[in-house]
Protein backbone atom coordinates (compact mmCIF):
# COMPACT_ATOMS: atom_id res chain seq x y z
CA UNK A 1 0.00 0.00 0.00
CA UNK A 2 1.13 3.42 -0.58
CA UNK A 3 2.03 5.37 2.20
CA UNK A 4 1.15 8.49 0.70
CA UNK A 5 -2.66 7.15 -0.15
CA UNK A 6 -5.39 9.07 1.46
CA UNK A 7 -7.81 6.82 3.72
CA UNK A 8 -11.28 6.58 3.79
CA UNK A 9 -12.92 6.85 7.09
CA UNK A 10 -14.34 3.13 5.93
CA UNK A 11 -10.93 1.71 4.47
CA UNK A 12 -10.16 -0.55 7.41
CA UNK A 13 -13.95 -2.01 6.75
CA UNK A 14 -13.27 -2.33 3.31
CA UNK A 15 -9.73 -4.11 4.01
CA UNK A 16 -11.26 -6.09 6.99
CA UNK A 17 -13.70 -8.11 4.00
CA UNK A 18 -11.62 -8.25 1.83
CA UNK A 19 -12.48 -5.47 -1.09
CA UNK A 20 -9.67 -5.42 -3.68
CA UNK A 21 -8.08 -1.95 -3.34
CA UNK A 22 -6.71 -0.02 -5.30
CA UNK A 23 -4.93 3.83 -5.53
CA UNK A 24 -7.76 6.15 -7.28
CA UNK A 25 -6.99 9.56 -7.73
CA UNK A 26 -4.80 9.88 -4.22
CA UNK A 27 -6.77 7.78 -2.01
CA UNK A 28 -7.03 3.60 -2.03
CA UNK A 29 -10.44 2.62 -2.43
CA UNK A 30 -12.48 -0.24 -2.89
CA UNK A 31 -12.94 -1.32 -6.66
CA UNK A 32 -14.77 -4.85 -5.77
CA UNK A 33 -15.55 -7.28 -3.05
CA UNK A 34 -16.99 -10.27 -4.67
CA UNK A 35 -17.37 -9.22 -8.30
CA UNK A 36 -18.25 -6.40 -10.03
CA UNK A 37 -21.35 -7.95 -11.95
CA UNK A 38 -22.88 -8.99 -8.48
CA UNK A 39 -22.45 -5.72 -7.21
CA UNK A 40 -23.86 -4.17 -10.22
CA UNK A 41 -26.90 -5.85 -10.41
CA UNK A 42 -27.29 -5.98 -6.70
CA UNK A 43 -27.91 -1.46 -7.59
CA UNK A 44 -30.29 -2.29 -10.49
CA UNK A 45 -32.52 -4.60 -8.95
CA UNK A 46 -31.97 -4.68 -5.19
CA UNK A 47 -29.78 -2.09 -3.29
CA UNK A 48 -26.03 -1.47 -3.24
CA UNK A 49 -23.95 0.98 -0.83
CA UNK A 50 -20.74 2.55 -2.26
CA UNK A 51 -18.00 4.60 -0.04
CA UNK A 52 -17.94 7.91 -1.71
CA UNK A 53 -15.62 9.86 0.44
CA UNK A 54 -13.06 10.66 -1.66
CA UNK A 55 -14.85 12.95 -3.36
CA UNK A 56 -14.62 16.88 -2.43
CA UNK A 57 -16.77 18.53 -0.33
CA UNK A 58 -16.43 22.42 0.10
CA UNK A 59 -18.69 24.67 2.22
CA UNK A 60 -19.31 28.11 1.50
CA UNK A 61 -20.59 30.74 3.56
CA UNK A 62 -20.56 34.66 3.61
CA UNK A 63 -22.63 37.62 2.19
CA UNK A 64 -21.21 36.93 -1.45
CA UNK A 65 -21.38 33.16 -1.05
CA UNK A 66 -24.19 32.68 -3.61
CA UNK A 67 -22.69 35.40 -5.62
CA UNK A 68 -19.28 34.10 -6.26
CA UNK A 69 -20.57 30.84 -7.12
CA UNK A 70 -22.37 32.10 -9.91
CA UNK A 71 -19.32 34.01 -11.20
CA UNK A 72 -17.42 30.36 -11.27
CA UNK A 73 -20.14 27.84 -12.22
CA UNK A 74 -22.11 27.16 -15.35
CA UNK A 75 -25.70 27.35 -13.64
CA UNK A 76 -26.75 29.92 -10.75
CA UNK A 77 -26.21 28.98 -7.13
CA UNK A 78 -28.19 31.87 -6.22
CA UNK A 79 -31.68 31.08 -7.99
CA UNK A 80 -31.62 27.84 -6.02
CA UNK A 81 -34.19 27.35 -3.31
CA UNK A 82 -32.65 26.04 0.45
CA UNK A 83 -33.09 22.04 -0.37
CA UNK A 84 -32.04 22.20 -4.23
CA UNK A 85 -28.70 21.03 -5.39
CA UNK A 86 -28.17 21.30 -9.04
CA UNK A 87 -25.68 19.40 -11.32
CA UNK A 88 -23.13 21.98 -13.10
CA UNK A 89 -19.68 22.40 -14.30
CA UNK A 90 -16.91 24.92 -13.42
CA UNK A 91 -15.48 26.20 -17.04
CA UNK A 92 -12.30 27.95 -17.71
CA UNK A 93 -12.25 31.49 -20.20
CA UNK A 94 -12.16 29.34 -23.00
CA UNK A 95 -15.17 27.21 -22.15
CA UNK A 96 -12.84 24.01 -21.42
CA UNK A 97 -14.58 22.12 -18.25
CA UNK A 98 -12.21 21.99 -15.05
CA UNK A 99 -14.78 19.85 -13.31
CA UNK A 100 -18.29 19.03 -13.29
CA UNK A 101 -19.99 19.13 -9.69
CA UNK A 102 -23.37 19.55 -7.63
CA UNK A 103 -24.45 22.40 -5.52
CA UNK A 104 -26.39 22.35 -2.76
CA UNK A 105 -28.14 25.09 -0.97
CA UNK A 106 -29.43 23.92 2.38
CA UNK A 107 -29.78 27.06 5.00
CA UNK A 108 -33.28 26.80 6.86
CA UNK A 109 -35.51 30.10 6.87
CA UNK A 110 -33.70 33.06 8.04
CA UNK A 111 -30.45 31.27 8.63
CA UNK A 112 -27.45 32.80 6.41
CA UNK A 113 -26.49 31.25 3.17
CA UNK A 114 -24.90 28.06 3.15
CA UNK A 115 -23.64 26.52 0.38
CA UNK A 116 -21.86 23.36 -0.74
CA UNK A 117 -20.06 21.95 -3.23
CA UNK A 118 -19.38 18.18 -4.18
CA UNK A 119 -16.11 18.01 -6.73
CA UNK A 120 -14.55 15.06 -8.08
CA UNK A 121 -11.66 13.37 -5.59
CA UNK A 122 -9.49 13.61 -9.26
CA UNK A 123 -10.04 17.81 -9.47
CA UNK A 124 -10.30 18.75 -5.52
CA UNK A 125 -7.06 20.65 -4.66
CA UNK A 126 -7.34 21.78 -8.61
CA UNK A 127 -10.69 23.37 -7.54
CA UNK A 128 -9.52 24.71 -4.23
CA UNK A 129 -6.41 26.23 -6.39
CA UNK A 130 -9.22 27.79 -9.02
CA UNK A 131 -10.95 29.28 -5.71
CA UNK A 132 -8.32 30.88 -3.98
CA UNK A 133 -7.24 31.83 -7.20
CA UNK A 134 -10.73 33.95 -7.78
CA UNK A 135 -11.35 35.23 -4.17
CA UNK A 136 -10.37 38.50 -4.48
CA UNK A 137 -12.62 40.94 -3.59
CA UNK A 138 -15.58 38.40 -2.53
CA UNK A 139 -17.11 38.35 0.62
CA UNK A 140 -16.59 35.08 1.22
CA UNK A 141 -15.17 32.16 3.29
CA UNK A 142 -15.15 28.48 3.09
CA UNK A 143 -13.47 25.24 4.61
CA UNK A 144 -12.91 21.81 2.50
CA UNK A 145 -14.82 19.58 5.12
CA UNK A 146 -13.62 16.14 2.75
CA UNK A 147 -11.30 14.77 5.34
CA UNK A 148 -12.93 15.46 8.40
CA UNK A 149 -16.54 14.01 6.96
CA UNK A 150 -17.19 10.66 5.04
CA UNK A 151 -19.78 10.34 2.20
CA UNK A 152 -21.98 6.67 1.08
CA UNK A 153 -24.19 6.45 -1.71
CA UNK A 154 -27.43 4.22 -1.38
CA UNK A 155 -28.65 3.05 -4.33
CA UNK A 156 -31.13 0.84 -6.20
CA UNK A 157 -34.81 0.40 -6.37
CA UNK A 158 -34.47 -0.33 -2.23
CA UNK A 159 -32.31 2.38 -1.38
CA UNK A 160 -34.69 4.71 0.32
CA UNK A 161 -36.29 2.09 2.20
CA UNK A 162 -32.78 0.54 3.54
CA UNK A 163 -32.02 4.22 4.71
CA UNK A 164 -34.79 4.99 5.64
CA UNK A 165 -34.67 1.66 7.95
CA UNK A 166 -31.85 3.28 9.09
CA UNK A 167 -32.28 6.54 9.58
CA UNK A 168 -35.99 6.15 11.66
CA UNK A 169 -38.05 9.41 11.78
CA UNK A 170 -35.62 11.91 11.40
CA UNK A 171 -36.27 12.32 7.69
CA UNK A 172 -38.84 11.21 5.21
CA UNK A 173 -36.67 10.17 1.98
CA UNK A 174 -40.03 9.69 0.13
CA UNK A 175 -40.76 13.01 0.66
CA UNK A 176 -37.45 14.60 -1.27
CA UNK A 177 -37.50 15.13 -4.80
CA UNK A 178 -34.66 14.17 -6.94
CA UNK A 179 -31.87 16.41 -6.50
CA UNK A 180 -33.26 18.27 -3.04
CA UNK A 181 -31.15 17.32 0.55
CA UNK A 182 -31.55 18.63 3.70
CA UNK A 183 -29.45 18.82 7.11
CA UNK A 184 -29.55 16.93 9.91
CA UNK A 185 -28.54 17.91 13.17
CA UNK A 186 -27.41 15.91 15.79
CA UNK A 187 -29.88 12.80 14.34
CA UNK A 188 -31.77 10.63 16.88
CA UNK A 189 -30.10 7.06 17.31
CA UNK A 190 -26.61 5.44 18.33
CA UNK A 191 -24.58 8.06 16.61
CA UNK A 192 -21.69 10.47 17.77
CA UNK A 193 -23.05 13.97 17.70
CA UNK A 194 -22.61 16.17 14.56
CA UNK A 195 -24.54 17.51 11.26
CA UNK A 196 -25.69 15.05 8.45
CA UNK A 197 -26.37 16.14 5.13
CA UNK A 198 -28.74 14.05 3.17
CA UNK A 199 -29.65 14.51 -0.84
CA UNK A 200 -31.59 12.02 -3.26
CA UNK A 201 -29.09 11.76 -5.41
CA UNK A 202 -26.78 9.24 -7.26
CA UNK A 203 -24.53 8.36 -10.18
CA UNK A 204 -25.98 5.26 -11.41
CA UNK A 205 -29.35 5.40 -12.86
CA UNK A 206 -31.28 3.99 -10.13
CA UNK A 207 -32.92 6.33 -7.08
CA UNK A 208 -31.29 6.35 -3.95
CA UNK A 209 -29.39 8.80 -1.15
CA UNK A 210 -26.71 10.26 -0.47
CA UNK A 211 -24.87 11.21 2.98
CA UNK A 212 -22.52 13.19 4.35
CA UNK A 213 -21.32 12.10 8.28
CA UNK A 214 -18.89 12.97 10.81
CA UNK A 215 -16.00 10.52 10.39
CA UNK A 216 -17.04 9.26 13.53
CA UNK A 217 -20.36 8.05 12.44
CA UNK A 218 -19.58 6.27 9.11
CA UNK A 219 -18.55 2.84 10.51
CA UNK A 220 -21.96 2.37 12.60
CA UNK A 221 -23.68 4.19 9.67
CA UNK A 222 -22.54 1.25 6.87
CA UNK A 223 -22.67 -1.63 8.99
CA UNK A 224 -26.47 -0.56 9.69
CA UNK A 225 -26.92 -0.11 5.69
CA UNK A 226 -25.17 -3.49 5.28
CA UNK A 227 -27.26 -5.06 8.17
CA UNK A 228 -30.59 -4.23 6.38
CA UNK A 229 -29.23 -5.95 2.80
CA UNK A 230 -27.38 -3.36 0.91
CA UNK A 231 -24.64 -4.74 -1.09
CA UNK A 232 -21.44 -3.47 -0.57
CA UNK A 233 -19.96 -2.18 -3.91
CA UNK A 234 -17.12 -0.91 -5.04
CA UNK A 235 -15.46 1.83 -7.99
CA UNK A 236 -16.08 -1.03 -10.82
CA UNK A 237 -19.69 -1.44 -10.33
CA UNK A 238 -19.95 2.50 -10.10
CA UNK A 239 -18.21 2.83 -13.69
CA UNK A 240 -20.30 0.19 -15.15
CA UNK A 241 -23.69 1.80 -13.51
CA UNK A 242 -22.63 5.51 -14.48
CA UNK A 243 -21.93 4.70 -18.19
CA UNK A 244 -25.04 2.46 -18.86
CA UNK A 245 -26.96 5.48 -17.79
CA UNK A 246 -24.34 7.58 -20.25
CA UNK A 247 -23.33 9.75 -16.99
CA UNK A 248 -19.61 11.26 -17.89
CA UNK A 249 -16.96 10.96 -15.97
CA UNK A 250 -14.05 13.50 -15.82
CA UNK A 251 -10.87 12.39 -17.22
CA UNK A 252 -12.70 10.14 -19.64
CA UNK A 253 -15.74 12.23 -21.57
CA UNK A 254 -14.68 15.53 -19.14
CA UNK A 255 -11.84 17.63 -19.47
CA UNK A 256 -10.19 20.86 -20.40
CA UNK A 257 -10.29 20.54 -23.88
CA UNK A 258 -13.75 19.63 -24.39
CA UNK A 259 -16.64 22.38 -23.76
CA UNK A 260 -20.13 21.73 -22.84
CA UNK A 261 -21.82 21.77 -25.60
CA UNK A 262 -19.92 19.19 -27.35
CA UNK A 263 -20.41 16.67 -24.12
CA UNK A 264 -24.34 17.31 -24.60
CA UNK A 265 -24.41 19.45 -21.57
CA UNK A 266 -25.89 22.29 -22.79
CA UNK A 267 -28.68 21.75 -20.40
CA UNK A 268 -26.16 22.84 -17.30
CA UNK A 269 -25.11 25.82 -18.96
CA UNK A 270 -27.27 29.10 -18.22
CA UNK A 271 -26.42 32.15 -20.24
CA UNK A 272 -29.52 34.46 -19.20
CA UNK A 273 -28.77 37.24 -16.37
CA UNK A 274 -26.10 34.78 -15.64
CA UNK A 275 -21.99 36.30 -16.12
CA UNK A 276 -19.74 33.22 -15.40
CA UNK A 277 -15.83 32.30 -16.05
CA UNK A 278 -16.09 30.82 -19.81
CA UNK A 279 -20.02 32.52 -20.56
CA UNK A 280 -17.90 34.42 -24.41
CA UNK A 281 -16.51 31.55 -25.19
CA UNK A 282 -19.55 29.48 -24.74
CA UNK A 283 -22.11 31.97 -26.04
CA UNK A 284 -20.25 31.98 -29.61
CA UNK A 285 -19.89 28.28 -29.38
CA UNK A 286 -24.14 27.75 -28.71
CA UNK A 287 -24.37 29.57 -32.31
CA UNK A 288 -22.52 26.93 -34.96
CA UNK A 289 -22.90 23.43 -34.80
CA UNK A 290 -20.29 21.18 -32.59
CA UNK A 291 -17.24 19.62 -34.74
CA UNK A 292 -17.32 16.74 -32.41
CA UNK A 293 -19.76 14.97 -29.93
CA UNK A 294 -20.15 12.67 -27.25
CA UNK A 295 -22.18 9.49 -28.63
CA UNK A 296 -22.83 5.87 -27.73
CA UNK A 297 -22.26 2.82 -29.73
CA UNK A 298 -22.63 -0.76 -29.47
CA UNK A 299 -20.19 -2.78 -30.30
CA UNK A 300 -20.58 -6.03 -31.90
CA UNK A 301 -19.28 -9.64 -29.68
CA UNK A 302 -18.06 -9.37 -26.25
CA UNK A 303 -14.50 -7.75 -26.98
CA UNK A 304 -14.91 -4.46 -25.08
CA UNK A 305 -13.55 -0.66 -26.37
CA UNK A 306 -11.64 0.71 -24.13
CA UNK A 307 -10.38 4.01 -23.22
CA UNK A 308 -8.30 6.05 -26.47
CA UNK A 309 -10.07 2.62 -28.66
CA UNK A 310 -10.07 4.89 -32.34
CA UNK A 311 -13.43 4.76 -34.56
CA UNK A 312 -13.96 4.18 -38.19
CA UNK A 313 -16.09 4.59 -41.28
CA UNK A 314 -15.04 3.76 -44.54
CA UNK A 315 -11.44 3.31 -43.23
CA UNK A 316 -11.45 7.13 -42.36
CA UNK A 317 -10.54 7.53 -38.35
CA UNK A 318 -13.92 9.68 -37.16
CA UNK A 319 -13.69 9.48 -33.31
CA UNK A 320 -12.07 7.97 -29.78
CA UNK A 321 -13.71 5.86 -27.15
CA UNK A 322 -13.77 7.77 -23.82
CA UNK A 323 -15.06 5.09 -21.84
CA UNK A 324 -16.23 1.14 -22.36
CA UNK A 325 -17.72 -2.00 -20.62
CA UNK A 326 -19.63 -4.82 -20.96
CA UNK A 327 -22.74 -4.06 -20.18
CA UNK A 328 -24.46 -6.77 -17.07
CA UNK A 329 -28.02 -5.27 -17.39
CA UNK A 330 -27.73 -5.33 -21.74
CA UNK A 331 -25.53 -8.15 -22.00
CA UNK A 332 -23.72 -6.14 -25.03
CA UNK A 333 -20.09 -4.16 -25.43
CA UNK A 334 -20.93 -0.57 -24.99
CA UNK A 335 -19.02 2.71 -25.23
CA UNK A 336 -19.30 6.48 -25.36
CA UNK A 337 -17.37 8.10 -27.94
CA UNK A 338 -16.56 11.14 -29.38
CA UNK A 339 -17.02 11.66 -33.17
CA UNK A 340 -17.15 14.10 -35.85
CA UNK A 341 -20.66 15.56 -36.07
CA UNK A 342 -21.56 13.77 -39.19
CA UNK A 343 -20.86 11.06 -37.76
CA UNK A 344 -23.31 10.99 -35.08
CA UNK A 345 -26.90 10.26 -35.93
CA UNK A 346 -27.93 6.46 -34.06
CA UNK A 347 -28.27 3.95 -36.78
CA UNK A 348 -24.84 5.11 -38.12
CA UNK A 349 -22.58 2.00 -38.65
CA UNK A 350 -18.77 2.30 -38.04
CA UNK A 351 -15.81 0.05 -36.67
CA UNK A 352 -13.85 0.28 -33.47
CA UNK A 353 -10.04 -0.75 -33.03
CA UNK A 354 -9.64 -3.01 -29.92
CA UNK A 355 -6.82 -4.39 -29.67
CA UNK A 356 -5.52 -3.80 -32.99
CA UNK A 357 -9.16 -5.74 -34.93
CA UNK A 358 -11.83 -3.63 -36.19
CA UNK A 359 -15.15 -4.67 -34.61
CA UNK A 360 -18.14 -3.75 -36.57
CA UNK A 361 -20.08 -1.00 -34.18
CA UNK A 362 -23.54 1.29 -34.68
CA UNK A 363 -24.39 4.41 -33.03
CA UNK A 364 -26.78 3.90 -30.54
CA UNK A 365 -29.07 6.83 -28.45
CA UNK A 366 -27.99 7.44 -24.96
CA UNK A 367 -28.42 6.61 -22.38
CA UNK A 368 -28.14 2.98 -22.71
CA UNK A 369 -29.90 2.25 -19.56
CA UNK A 370 -32.90 3.99 -18.02
CA UNK A 371 -34.71 2.81 -15.14
CA UNK A 372 -38.27 2.27 -15.50
CA UNK A 373 -40.64 5.10 -13.48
Amino acid sequence: MNADLLLTPLHDWHVARGARMVPFAGWSMPVQYRSIRVEHQAVREGVGAFDISHMGRIRFRGAQAGAFLDHLLTRKATSLKPGQIRYGLVTNASGGILDDVLVYRLEAPGEPPDFRLVVNASNREKIVAWLESHRSGWEVDWTDDTLETAMIAVQGPRALATAQAVLGDCVELESLAYYTGCVLRDPTGPWPEGEWVVSRTGYTGEDGCELVVPRAAATALWEAIIDRGATPAGLGARDTLRLEAAMPLYGHELDESIDPIEAGLGFAVQFKDHEFIGRAALEARKTAPPQRVRIGIEAEGKRVPRQGAELFRQGAAVGTVTSGTFSPTLEKSIAMAYVAAEHAEPGTTLEVDIRGKRAPSVVVPLPFYRRAT
